[in-house]
């Protein structure tokens, strides 16, 4: 089979594509035939060995992926709720997206509507997975709270948009550009600002902070923030009593939160591991992915793909997530 591989620690540059051996579906797996893929900021850590999980060498990047079942291992169920050859699934796969096969463990495969594409499956479960189970388990979000969503045309970005309108939430976006800002409203955003790019100074934080404070005269309940860096503390700052901040990630840096903002608003700094709380608290997983799925139905989720790249110039795909004109999903045709 063909493969985007990874052979040393490395940017995007460093991966070949190359011929490996099909994988055979083991004990508990199915064996998936790859139709797309999508690009997670993950895939740009994992390459460089940066990423909490490291995978032996060689490998292919690629952490969530959607095709059709061409063979079930020994001891997965095929009947009922269980799997078949010709099923349409999607995965979070973890690596190993970018080729043309993968066997995974056959509960980590979720039957997909006739009506989704592949790469609508491809690019489903990591952000809206992400955005519902922060909003929903680790927030406890009610109808008509304010949420604040930092990188708000980003793949986590546009999902909690869509997913807090969704919800009754009134959303507010925060972008890197007016036409960032565009695409935000689009998918449910009711108001949001343009914040600089680059490191901002004590007063830039404070500057920025008021700018949030006057768009929401009465304070912000959430905030989501797959950003971080020097814009979560203006975040902070515009948060009401008993706020929440949601940590999503830091591509911008690993911000260095003030505990004496959270303490005199009676905050709390919240971690959001999507991955890790899929392994431990599946049944939870389970009920929110047949929620998310029940919404894309109803027409109220759809997935914006900005960019679509052939296997053969994958590199350049998770190149283009640093892209500042980059939003919402891309995604590598395989198939």
């Amino acid at each position: 089979m063909r493969r985007l591989t990874s052979h040393a620690a490395g940017g995007p540059k460093t991966l070949v594509l190359d011929d490996a051996p099909d994988p055979v579906a083991g004990t508990g797996q199915v064996l998936v035939r790859i139709a797309a893929c999508s690009v997670n900021y993950p895939d740009s850590l994992i390459i460089e060995d940066k990423y909490q999980y490291k995978p032996e060498r060689p490998f292919a990047p690629g952490c969530e992926i959607a095709g059709v079942i061409e063979a079930v291992g020994a001891g997965v169920a095929t009947g009922g709720t269980g799997h078949k050859v010709g099923d349409r699934v999607m995965a979070m796969s973890g690596w190993g997206g970018m080729a043309d096969r993968i066997a995974i463990p056959a509960a980590a495969a979720w039957a997909i509507p006739d009506a989704m594409p592949f790469e609508h499956g491809a690019a489903f479960i990591m952000t809206y997975g992400t955005a519902y189970h922060a909003l929903v388990q680790r927030a406890a979000a009610k109808p008509g709270e304010t949420l604040l969503v930092m990188g708000a045309a980003g793949g986590v970005g546009l999902a909690a948009v869509e997913i807090g309108a969704a919800l009754g939430l009134k959303v507010v976006a925060g972008v890197s550009s007016d036409a960032k800002l565009a695409i935000a409203r689009g998918y449910g955003a009711v108001d949001g600002f343009v914040y600089p790019r680059g490191p901002l100074d004590k007063d830039g934080k404070r500057a920025l902070a008021a700018r949030v404070k006057a768009l929401c005269p009465d304070g912000i309940d959430m905030v989501i923030d797959p950003v971080g860096g020097d814009l979560t503390e203006a975040a902070i700052r515009g948060l009401n009593w008993g706020g929440r901040l949601l940590i999503v990630g830091f591509p911008a840096g690993i911000a260095a939160i003030p505990a004496n903002l959270l303490l005199l608003k009676g905050a709390a700094a919240i971690g959001v591991f999507y991955g890790h709380f899929t392994e431990i608290e599946p049944q939870v997983d389970a009920s929110n992915m047949k929620a998310l799925l029940d919404l894309y139905s109803a027409g109220k989720l759809r997935p914006p793909i900005s960019a679509r790249y052939p296997l053969e110039h994958g590199a350049a795909a998770i190149a283009a997530l640093s892209d500042p004109a980059a939003h919402g999903k891309i995604i590598v045709e395989v198939a």
